[in-house]
């Protein structure tokens, strides 16, 4: 099928003019001024912006967690994303301690093959690093294309490595090609505090907030970093919340060491005063938890200097039901926040609609530096010929209101319940398909392919 794209004002991390874009076969073929071609399908986008398809490269789909699974499927995940301009995640999957990493991609797979909607792929997440499954590092990045490795210092006894484990996988990962990246809380520190305030009988939500404060999300980037540079791995923060952790970041900048960092959209636009509604505050109890404004202006500031290369969501939802099994203890509320359908509206809306970044930063964060960073430029992030035809058509001025009522993931609650936004992802195409049009999906389940990437350069 072949579609023609007249007339948008096409925005990338570098450029912006109007121009047409004419697509066969799912690639970008074609772009200049009144291109005179004969397709199939042609779409009038004068007056709008044009996009490269965003990438969410930090997505938790039907991920096992706290006795339950994440309320989001491949199916309505990718589908949700795709409603609001994004085309493709990056999902993690979860060794289980004990056996192996193969053993995990089997498990993920059985839940992601021929159920996606959007394209995806996986970061691995290693829960125990040993020789068995140090040797399966080499195969993971070169026959399966997974090419980033995620650790957690946290969440001790299922997830959490220590610190001898993350320097024996740094060393192997960077042997082989590829990235290390880590969810950066201080873990001991956190479970004293959590210890500390359950037994003091304070369990609301707000003590999730106050078991974690920002020193043990600082700290534990400090040392990540270290040992970033000592073995020399390249090396990404996911969810970066706070200004402590930021400086960190900065400083490695200063010995000349590249620590990538990734925030989410709602550590930009929510803050800590949401953890004072009782057990309502259950909404946004993830981790880290939301912080504080100067912790927002810090973050603002990273993305427009560059220290704070990408946006994601850490999307990871679950129903109110589920949020409801801690409400006696805030330790057994389910981590985790819906937001996948909602980052490029609210970066838009927040972020260019309200000068705090420029529509090319606006590219770069959400769509570009993702697609360098993770190996899969530039066959995605960006707009040229050659490239997969994933796009966005955005009316710039089209003003709607978020809601429960109206989004569509699979959660009965929103973070953003009547959030009153600027911007609106009209048309998404996704490898030449017109994947939403009129507020409808197009594509089918099983649409979304698992896409290879390629080792990290370390470049972007």
């Amino acid at each position: 099928m072949s579609l023609l794209i007249k007339n948008g004002r096409i925005i990338t991390s570098s450029d912006d003019y109007i121009a047409d874009i004419y697509i066969e076969n799912e690639k970008i073929k074609q772009i200049g001024m009144g291109l005179s071609v004969k397709a199939d399908q042609t779409i009038d986008a004068t007056g709008k912006l044009i996009f490269p398809g965003g990438i969410d490269p930090h997505v938790h789909l039907d991920m096992p967690f706290m006795g339950t699974f994440s309320s989001d499927n491949y199916e309505t995940g990718t589908g949700a994303a795709l409603f609001g301009g994004t085309t493709m995640v990056i999902d993690f999957i979860l060794q289980t301690q004990g056996k192996s990493l193969y053993d995990a991609l089997k498990e993920w797979k059985g839940r992601s093959d021929g159920n996606a909607v959007g394209d995806y792929s996986f970061h691995m997440a290693v829960t125990d690093f040993n020789e068995n499954t140090k040797a399966e590092i080499k195969d993971l990045i070169e026959k399966e294309g997974i090419t980033s490795f995620k650790t957690f210092m946290a969440y001790k006894g299922a997830l959490m490595i220590d610190d001898r484990q993350m320097v024996g996988l740094m060393n192997e990962v960077k042997k082989q090609g590829g990235m290390v990246t880590t969810h950066a809380t201080n873990g001991d520190m956190i479970d004293y505090l959590v210890a500390k305030h359950r037994g003091e009988g304070k369990l609301s939500p707000l003590y999730h907030y106050l078991s974690q404060p920002e020193i043990t999300e600082a700290e534990a980037s400090g040392r990540f970093s270290d040992m970033a540079f000592q073995t020399g791995v390249t090396a990404y923060i996911v969810h970066m919340t706070c200004e402590g952790a930021h400086n960190h970041v900065r400083d490695a900048a200063r010995r000349n060491q590249k620590v990538y960092a990734e925030t989410c959209i709602q550590y930009l636009v929510l803050d800590a005063s949401l953890y004072d509604k009782g057990f309502e505050s259950a909404k946004w109890v993830m981790s880290p938890p939301l912080r504080e404004k100067k912790d927002q202006a810090s973050l603002w500031a990273g993305i427009n200097q560059g220290s704070v290369q990408v946006v994601a969501t850490d999307h990871c939802p679950f129903k109110w039901e589920q949020k409801k099994l801690g409400e006696n203890d805030f330790s057994k509320i389910p981590n985790g926040h819906p937001a996948i359908e909602h980052r490029m509206e609210l970066l838009f809306s927040e972020g260019v609609h309200k000068g705090k970044i420029s529509l090319n930063k606006f590219v770069e964060v959400s769509s570009t530096n993702t697609a360098k960073i993770f190996g899969m430029y530039p066959r995605k992030g960006c707009i040229s010929p050659g490239s997969d035809a994933d796009l966005v058509i955005f009316d710039p001025n089209k003003q709607h209101t978020l809601s429960a009522k109206t989004h569509h993931m699979n959660c009965d609650y929103s973070g953003y319940e009547g959030w009153k936004v600027t911007g609106k992802c009209e048309t998404v195409i996704l490898r030449g398909e017109v994947a939403i049009q009129n507020n409808k999906l197009l594509v089918k389940k099983g649409y979304g392919q698992f896409i290879k990437r390629n080792k990290t350069t370390g470049i972007i």
